[in-house]
């Protein structure tokens, strides 16, 4: 009788381990396999220390993810990547999270990476472990369960550019710019912001802005759907707090609600239809008959 017994227990095991292997793999594009040496590359940024990322999570259910490196722009130190990966996981865990702002310190946004750690590292094996993390982490952010906007401030040039396309919204202030200064580095976008912008505004557009190193106003990213809307305040706390309002047309109400909302959308956008159309059919099924829903069904009992 025992081996009977034994069959499913161990078909039940291997299973919740391929499914848990696979929700890893699903959140991170690159492994060991891949000649990923996550370890190795990380020992190496955190040569290169200055800045922080910070993070304050608000009881609204608003994030406020702050690059904060003034003295360089808020360029990228090699700490400061290791240290944005840590945000995400803390944002990954953070169950009633509904948004997320991310900006830069001392009204600007960010000037990429910061080339003193970009020198030291200049071997194409480090590039491409620097290139595989980020990659890694900021496919990480977009897939959060957060609706995000970048708030614009100032200057968002190569890197910053890039992450500004992680976000699913971006919002611009007077006087800023976006720019993709690649070319100009003799590169292309390394932290998966090409294939980004490619999806935001479609393979002309990104063409031009990568092939032109263009430096795209307010006024430009609007018409080319780059950006959302301009903002009327230039000085840092009024441009948050706007930033703020903004965002919350969106992020009313329950998180379980607003959190679905977003996985769904990133399902359409990253899956194959059948596959996609299953994730919202089993996203829709936590939510019906869920306290949100018997509530509605009670306040709005006629079609109006």
């Amino acid at each position: 009788v025992f081996p009977e017994m034994a069959l499913p227990l161990w078909k039940n095991l291997l299973l919740t381990t391929k499914k848990r292997i696979l929700q890893q793999r699903r959140l991170s594009l690159y492994n060991g396999a891949h000649g990923f040496e996550e370890e190795l590359i990380k020992k190496k940024l955190q040569q290169f220390s200055g800045g922080s990322i910070n993070l304050s999570k608000e009881d609204n259910g608003i994030g406020i993810l702050t690059l904060n490196n003034p003295k360089l722009m808020n360029a990228f130190t090699g700490t400061m990547i290791v240290e944005l990966q840590e945000r995400v996981t803390e944002l990954e865990n953070w169950k009633d999270g509904k948004g997320l702002i991310v900006r830069g310190a001392g009204n600007t946004f960010c000037s990429g990476s910061d080339l003193n750690a970009v020198k030291e590292i200049s071997n194409s094996q480090d590039g491409m472990n620097m290139c595989m993390f980020m990659q890694n982490t900021l496919t990480r952010l977009m897939r959060l369960p957060l609706i995000s906007v970048a708030l614009v401030q100032g200057k968002a040039f190569g890197g910053g550019a890039e992450l500004t396309t992680a976000c699913d919204f971006r919002l611009m202030t007077p006087g800023s710019e976006i720019r993709f200064v690649h070319k100009r580095m003799g590169l292309v976008p390394g932290w998966g912001g090409a294939a980004r912008l490619v999806r935001v505004v479609g393979s002309g557009a990104a063409l031009q802005l990568l092939g032109g190193a263009a430096r795209v106003d307010p006024e430009r990213a609007l018409r080319m759907g780059l950006s959302e809307a301009t903002l009327p305040s230039s000085d840092e706390t009024g441009a948050l707090r706007e930033a703020r309002a903004w965002l919350s047309q969106y992020t009313d109400g329950p998180a379980t609600v607003i959190r679905a909302v977003k996985k769904v959308v990133t399902a359409g956008r990253e899956l194959p239809l059948e596959a996609a159309l299953r994730t919202e059919k089993d996203i829709f099924g936590t939510l019906w008959g869920g306290p949100a829903n018997l509530q509605a069904l009670v306040e709005r009992p006629k079609h109006k």
